[in-house]
């Protein structure tokens, strides 16, 4: 039987919006509405906003929650401060990864966590396993919450039209609780995931439709344009930001993608902490390198890399960047070869030269 596709609060509006919908992560998603390029550049030069409402949450409260993330998530919890958010790995015993997440604090004894989409049910039963003794509870808030992303550099002067929450205060990785478009209750964060300045909404899953529309509206003039997951996964590549179950992944480890900033060796225990130190310390069998070729050609996911005969990896993700106009990646490689010179890959039988950047393409 074919698979039976949830639906965000939204999909009635992406319908009449244009929206090509698609499968993405068990949800019925709009992939673009008026093409991937425009919609891209639209972020980087105006604004954009994304229906991320597929996205699970889970809110962790009681007297020891903080000492129990810091037990299962690799980054430093107990010290993010009330109004704060943190990104953060959760890992196996053996370094790979659970999820990523974004860990906002509302109190002293109370946190809510973004999942990943595919993730929330695995995630919450990870969670709920690792209690033990601790007093805290782990609570499902999936249908609760709708998610929307509005980015791009208009961002703030656009949210500034439907709200009185000022925005200028909240910080990056900050965040308030206000209202928006009329709408009470919403969290409002100076987060994103695309490269580019903006703001992240949770709201009551009830109102979305009605803040979406008022965010449209009054963002039109400015150059808001609703953006799909297209320009999503380009974006995210600019900035050379990972995506569960490509550059991470129960296989891949936040040491190998290069998240090391995100694991706390001076925590004393937390789950994938040996594992993850003997990595650190040069134990890597391979890692993940992000790339450009100077071709029209686009590396996609499980294309073959290779150091002159040797073959050495394989692309993670693909796509082409609106913003250099020539196709960029991620590829796991291994170790000893990320830094070679002589690194190719095979597109349809053609070997093209990979450029390894060192550096995100965009900041």
């Amino acid at each position: 039987m074919p698979e039976t596709l949830a639906r965000t609060p939204l999909f009635a509006l992406h319908v009449e919006l244009g929206a090509r919908l698609v499968p993405f992560a068990g949800w019925e998603m709009p992939v673009q509405y008026a093409g991937i390029i425009e919609e891209h550049l639209a972020v980087r030069q105006a604004a954009g906003l994304f229906d991320v409402s597929h996205m699970g949450e889970a809110r962790v409260r009681g007297r020891d929650a903080a000492k129990f993330l810091d037990a299962i998530m690799t980054n430093e919890m107990a010290s993010i401060k009330v109004g704060m958010a943190r990104y953060t790995v959760m890992c196996q015993p053996d370094g790979g990864c659970v999820d990523d997440l974004i860990v906002y604090r509302l109190a002293d004894d109370e946190f809510l966590i973004c999942l990943n989409a595919s993730n929330a049910a695995k995630d919450l039963a990870w969670m709920r396993a690792h209690v033990g003794a601790l007093q805290v509870e782990v609570l499902d808030e999936c249908a609760a919450w709708a998610q929307l992303a509005l980015q791009g550099p208009r961002a703030e002067q656009i949210l500034g039209l439907v709200t009185a929450t000022p925005l200028a205060p909240i910080k990056r990785f900050g965040f308030a609780f206000g209202e928006v478009a009329g709408v009470g209750g919403c969290l409002i964060s100076r987060t994103g995931y695309t490269g580019s300045p903006g703001f992240e909404l949770y709201l009551p899953a009830a109102s979305a439709e009605k803040v979406a529309r008022a965010l449209l509206a009054a963002g039109k003039p400015h150059g808001l344009v609703p953006t799909g997951l297209g320009a999503r996964d380009s974006l995210r590549l600019e900035a050379n930001y990972p995506l569960y179950g490509h550059e991470i992944s129960e296989q891949i480890s936040p040491i190998q993608a290069g998240l090391g900033w995100t694991v706390k060796f001076t925590k004393p225990e937390f789950i994938g902490r040996e594992a993850l130190h003997r990595q650190a310390q040069g134990g890597l069998v391979s890692t993940v390198v992000l790339f450009s070729l100077d071709d029209r050609r686009i590396a996609r996911q499980g294309a073959r890399v290779f150091d002159g005969e040797t073959p050495v990896g394989e692309v993670l993700s693909g796509t082409q960047s609106p913003v250099l106009g020539k196709p960029i990646g991620t590829a796991l490689v291994a170790a000893g070869h990320a830094s070679s010179a002589a690194l190719t890959v095979d597109v349809r039988g053609h070997r093209l030269p990979l450029r390894v950047s060192a550096e995100p393409f965009v900041k």
